[in-house]
């Protein structure tokens, strides 16, 4: 990939994450009126959220945010972040370090997809002034009534911190995290990755080919957001374009296509509100905001709920039971704005949906066999314990077998290889008698013809 492509991925990737933009100002509340947040979650009713807990809410699922880090201290994320990891070589070892142009972003993701709430504390009896001093404030419990509570309560999350959308004083490149995130996250048990990062390029580089490839290969749902126009997406762009990535767009407050917090494109799977989102942010506060970057959560959410309901079923039955029983909106059929229409987490969880044959968003296994012809090596880490001839794909040669020779045709064929040879004779020893008499008496040589171009140059005439 050239530098140019390197920087446009790099910016773009900084403007996916402003598109999970707070509106205005942090809007923050102090923990004793944070019910009043709860009242904002609009969408856990108006997708079905509510009605599909009554199924499942996502225990047993390892959820990876990857993300700028999660406040791990916060209210309602106490005892959801059961591990981490830092990619960007600038973060706290276990992801929950907050880093990056957009600090607050990994905090309202995970606090849409997997909070608890909380309960506030009743407020103790003033002191009398011969009282002991009053120690700290105590900590809200977990879980309850307060603060956010996300689409699958019960799920854990993977915190992965990454340093983008400004200069990583840890080194590390985009094109270096992204994969990294995604390999450390199969490999420490995510069975859903949420990716609310994206850019402005629908390419991505080949450094990300073999880690997506990996997560499909080990069955892993990616969730990833479409990008905002306000934030310069005017289409879909990577990570949301690689094949096999469930890809969200977004909703304004009437259930339509956002015009500024989503983009368009073929690869969008399902689309689920974007618009006067809120989260918790670091520290302990609130915030209202805005972006695919919060609708993805949402959708992470609910892929997480079907996998605590059904553990054995695969990834690509998890998306094809996403997009199946969506809402069709816009254009019939999918579409490049709704792709197969809005969420239904309640139909998602309850519904008799058929098996299909394959993931309906593609694969990235076919799509690296078609384009990138060969150059790409499979990322299987198993060692081979010798060289091996490949299996044959033809059957094994035969030899004819002989036949007993023929008595009676084969003199035809000897006949006529006789005659052509008689002639061959015949022709060579005329050629040689005409060449004879032709040298006795040679013929008037011929003017060669005129072609306009001088052979030779005269030298010039002395005066």
């Amino acid at each position: 990939m050239t530098l140019r492509f390197h920087r446009t991925l790099s910016a773009a990737l900084a403007a996916a994450m402003a598109g999970g933009a707070l509106a205005g100002a942090l809007l923050t509340a102090p923990a004793a009126s944070a019910d009043a947040w709860r009242d904002k979650e609009f969408w856990l009713k108006d997708t079905g959220v509510t009605n599909a807990w009554q199924v499942s809410k996502g225990a047993g699922v390892k959820v990876a945010i990857i993300d700028s880090g999660i406040d791990g201290n916060h209210p309602d994320l106490k005892g959801a972040v059961v591990g981490g990891t830092d990619v960007s070589g600038a973060g706290a070892p276990n992801g929950q370090k907050s880093i990056g142009a957009k600090t607050e972003h990994g905090t309202l993701v995970a606090t849409m997809l997997a909070g608890r709430g909380h309960t506030t504390p009743t407020a103790s009896p003033s002191p009398s002034a011969s009282a002991t001093p009053p120690g700290p404030p105590p900590i809200p419990p977990a879980g309850g009534p307060d603060g956010i509570t996300g689409v699958a309560p019960e799920a854990e999350i993977l915190a992965i911190s990454t340093w983008l959308g400004s200069p990583n004083p840890g080194g590390k490149t985009d094109q270096q995290q992204i994969p990294e995130a995604v390999r450390w996250a199969v490999d420490n048990g995510a069975k859903v990755i949420n990716i609310s990062l994206g850019s402005t390029s629908p390419d991505w580089p080949q450094s990300w080919d073999a880690a997506f490839l990996y997560a499909e290969q080990k069955d892993v749902v990616i969730v990833a957001a479409a990008g905002n126009r306000v934030g310069g997406n005017i289409q879909v762009g990577a990570p949301a374009t690689i094949p096999g990535v469930l890809t969200v767009a977004g909703l304004d407050g009437e259930g339509r296509a956002s015009v500024d917090s989503s983009s368009q494109g073929i690869s969008i799977g399902v689309a689920a509100p974007a618009e006067k989102l809120v989260g918790g942010i670091p520290g302990g506060g609130y915030a209202e905001w805005a972006g695919t970057s919060g609708a993805a959560p949402i959708v992470s959410g609910v892929a997480a709920l079907i996998r605590s309901k059904w553990p054995e079923m695969s990834a690509k039955q998890v998306i094809n039971r996403i997009v199946s029983t969506a809402k069709d909106a816009g254009a019939p059929g999918k579409d490049p704005l709704y792709g197969y229409g809005i969420l239904n987490a309640e139909a998602a969880l309850k519904d008799e949906v058929p098996a299909a044959g394959s993931n309906p968003l593609g694969s990235i296994a076919d799509w690296i066999r078609v384009h990138r012809r060969g150059v790409f090596s499979e990322p299987s880490q198993a060692p081979v314990a010798s060289p091996t001839s490949a299996a044959p794909t033809l059957a094994d040669p035969t030899v004819p077998a002989a036949k007993t020779p023929a008595t009676v045709d084969d003199a035809l064929p000897a006949a006529v290889v006789l005659g052509f040879g008689a002639l061959f004779v015949a022709l060579v020893t005329g050629a040689a008698i005409q060449l004879r008499r032709v040298s006795k008496n040679p013929p008037a040589v011929a003017e060669e013809a005129e072609t306009g171009a001088l052979l030779t140059v005269d030298p010039p005439a002395r005066k």
